[in-house]
This record gives C-alpha cells, sequence and structure tokens, in this order.
C-alpha cells in the first residue's frame, strides 16, 4: 500500500510543478519544456502593475536577444492569470518582449515556486536561475541585474571545460 501512495505522491508532484502554466493562447505547458535543455535558463515571474517589472523586462529582453542562440534563455510568467489576462496582454503589448511568456495565477505560481525552491511567490518580480542540466541554482525576489547572469554563464562555461 505505501508503494501505491508513493507513486501518487509524485504524480501529484508533478502535476503542481506544471499547473496553470498557459500561453497566451490558452495552452498548457510545463516548466520542463524550457529547464534542463542544453542552455542557462532565467524564468522572470511579473506582473502587469508591478514598477519593477515593468522597469526590467527591456533588460531582460536585451538578454534574451543576446543568449539565446548560445547559452542562455528567458521565459516570462505573468502572475496575472484568473482575471487579469487582458491587463498582462496589454503588458506585452507595451513591452513586446522578444522572449517567451506564459500566465499562471498567483497561487499557481506560488505552488510552483514553493516546489522548486522551498519558499512561495513574495513578490515580482521574482527571478529564477537555472544550470544547463535544469537544476535551480539562484532564486531572487526584486531587482536582478543582469550582469550577474552573464557572470553564471561564464563560470558555468568554464565548468564545462576539460581540465
Amino acid at each position: 500500500m505505501s508503494r501505491y501512495l508513493f507513486f501518487f505522491l509524485i504524480l501529484f508532484s508533478q502535476s503542481v510543478f506544471a499547473a496553470g502554466l498557459k500561453d497566451f493562447q490558452g495552452w498548457s505547458h510545463e516548466l520542463s519544456e524550457f529547464i534542463g535543455q542544453g542552455k542557462c535558463a532565467v524564468v522572470m515571474i511579473w506582473a502587469h502593475d508591478c514598477p519593477i517589472c515593468n522597469e526590467e523586462v527591456q533588460a531582460y529582453d536585451l538578454f534574451h536577444h543576446d543568449h539565446a542562440d548560445t547559452d542562455a534563455e528567458v521565459l516570462g510568467i505573468s502572475v496575472d492569470g484568473g482575471g487579469r489576462e487582458e491587463e498582462a496582454r496589454a503588458f506585452l503589448e507595451r513591452h513586446d518582449p522578444g522572449f517567451t511568456n506564459w500566465i499562471a495565477g498567483p497561487g499557481e505560481v506560488s505552488r510552483m515556486l514553493t516546489e522548486l525552491s522551498g519558499r512561495p511567490l513574495m513578490g515580482t518580480p521574482t527571478f529564477l536561475l537555472f544550470d544547463r542540466s535544469g537544476k535551480i541554482r539562484a532564486f531572487q525576489v526584486g531587482k536582478l541585474d543582469p550582469q550577474i547572469i552573464e557572470d553564471f554563464i561564464v563560470r558555468q562555461q568554464g565548468d564545462a571545460a576539460p581540465e
């Protein structure tokens, strides 16, 4: 009987990890589509009315543009699901980021963050940084200078060099 409970818990935790993430056309997605794909991954969790998110999005658009073909990508996740989808769409139209953006409700994003990092959603923006293998390496609430991520990528490349 404990074997069945263990299997249920694994299935339950995987569904929580993926629960609620959708693109702006309504298609469901899982974070595993984005992380662990041989590049570093930056997840920017944002809200349409977050002043820092409105400031930071352009810097991360440039970061994505500079790295997407080689060593890192950015994924935006809006917490405006569940009633504020139009405001989130307006944010995207206003800023026109070149990176992929998904949307979920704040509860779903908080559960995902808790599963990934042990911390719930505490505010926006929240940044998650994953290494090339998909392992979470950093969690930051608030402003995050893209240069810090650039430095991380350089260290990751050094770690991959043969000795």
